[in-house]
């Protein structure tokens, strides 16, 4: 385990010297030696259950790159494909699972677990890596959906502009939609779980739909099931850090950053990140929240951007990142570009 990585201090209330980085699906598409492997190999699913193909992947933008942090290969859609739901993703299209849980009754699915355990060698694999070819100083951070984002996949079945399905579940069959919240939050634990003890340093929510809610939803089926993870987990994994990511979630953030038990928040590129520091709670490390596009046009637009967020989280532990996830059409020097501006502290 790397105690002394750069982002686990960080993660723990230390403000290093130099300030981490690593940016969300940093391991993907924009990378040609991504997309080399996948035409060799074949679908994403298939890179994602194919142990070597995973580690590889998660390792390749630290080659590259060498990012203070790997980030896990795998998808928030694991779950419920351990769970008993069919998952495919279709050119085009995206994730489809099935049977969709807005008219199929959760004790239907028969829970298939072991889909779960080609993700836990992966971390295996790549923590071999990164302690063998490695300095301590790099991370390894594992992930998953929280409840509400997994959620609104199982309900729909695919993914939707306004998770509508899933909301008016929620309203109208609440005993169903709190069993399957339920059930998706004892999975989380148990896969978070396994992601630690197979070797990752901390571990981070996605909860990517958590804006579409009412303040009294999000209350419900977001920082209830999230806390209940960070509770379960803290009493399994004391010293692992965990990472909450509510995307969407606004003015919502500060009882979020309280109510969940969580390390440190990530924030998205919607936040003002001098409105964060002022309300958030003043010890909390946060991460973010450089916008994609702003590193996808570079120049004065990518300057600017780090500045700002430089000097709004001067005064507590930061660590840079993206406010979502990478743009495929990125170019490298851009990516190499912001990696210069972070190290020097501009």
């Amino acid at each position: 385990m790397s105690e002394n990585a750069l982002i686990v201090r960080q993660l723990k209330g230390e403000r290093t010297e130099t300030r981490p980085v690593w940016l969300m699906r940093q391991a993907g598409r924009y990378l040609p030696e991504y997309r080399e492997l996948r035409a060799k190999k074949g679908g994403f699913l298939e890179l994602v259950y194919d142990s070597e193909a995973a580690a590889e992947i998660t390792i390749q933008p630290i080659r590259r790159f060498g990012f203070d942090a790997a980030i896990l290969f795998a998808d928030i859609l694991n779950i419920p494909h351990a769970m008993g739901q069919d998952l495919a993703f279709l050119a085009g299209e995206g994730p489809h699972l099935s049977p969709k849980m807005v008219d199929h009754d959760l004790a239907g699915l028969e829970a298939v677990p072991e889909r779960l355990n080609p993700i836990y060698e992966t971390v295996r694999l790549v923590r071999h890596m990164l302690d063998n070819d490695y300095d301590k100083e790099r991370a390894l951070l594992g992930f998953a959906g929280s409840p509400w984002t997994v959620a609104t996949y199982m309900v729909h079945g695919q993914g939707s502009k306004d998770q509508a399905e899933a909301r008016i579940m929620a309203y109208q069959d609440v005993a169903a939609f709190s069993a399957l919240i339920d059930a998706i939050t004892a999975q989380t634990v148990e896969y978070l779980s396994g992601q630690i003890k197979a070797g990752v340093d901390a571990v981070q929510l996605f909860d990517s739909w958590a804006g579409t809610l009412s303040p009294a939803q999000f209350e419900r089926w977001v920082i209830a099931p999230n806390a209940a993870i960070v509770a379960a987990l803290k009493q399994r994994h004391p010293d692992t850090p965990i990472i909450g990511f509510p995307k969407g979630a606004g003015g919502k953030l500060p009882a979020y950053a309280r109510e969940t038990g969580i390390d440190a928040l990530g924030i998205d590129e919607t936040v003002d990140p001098v409105w964060a520091h002022t309300y958030l709670p003043a010890d909390m490390p946060v991460q973010g929240n450089l916008d994609p596009l702003a590193l996808l046009e570079g120049g004065e637009a990518l300057d600017s951007a780090v500045a700002h967020i430089f000097e709004a989280f001067s005064e507590r532990p930061h660590i840079f990142n993206l406010g979502h996830g990478i743009i495929k059409e990125t170019p490298i020097a851009h990516v190499e570009k912001l990696l210069t501006l972070v190290r020097s502290g501009s």
